[in-house]
């Protein structure tokens, strides 16, 4: 029979596990996307310099 191979100490994990036993599980978010989706026709091109420009003024 293999001996199991000792896991590492991890300092990152051992915060974590320490703070959620102390504050809890957080809950799960869901992203929201800002950029319209890769589909659209606009989403593919860059706007131009000129454009940008003109909705400043």
């Amino acid at each position: 029979m293999t001996k199991k191979k000792r896991e590492t100490f991890s300092v990152t994990k051992a915060v974590k596990a320490n703070a959620r036993e102390h504050v809890g599980q957080p809950k799960a978010s869901r992203v929201v996307a800002d950029k319209p989706a890769a589909t659209a026709r606009g989403a593919k091109h860059k706007e131009k310099l000129e454009e940008l420009a003109d909705g400043l003024e």
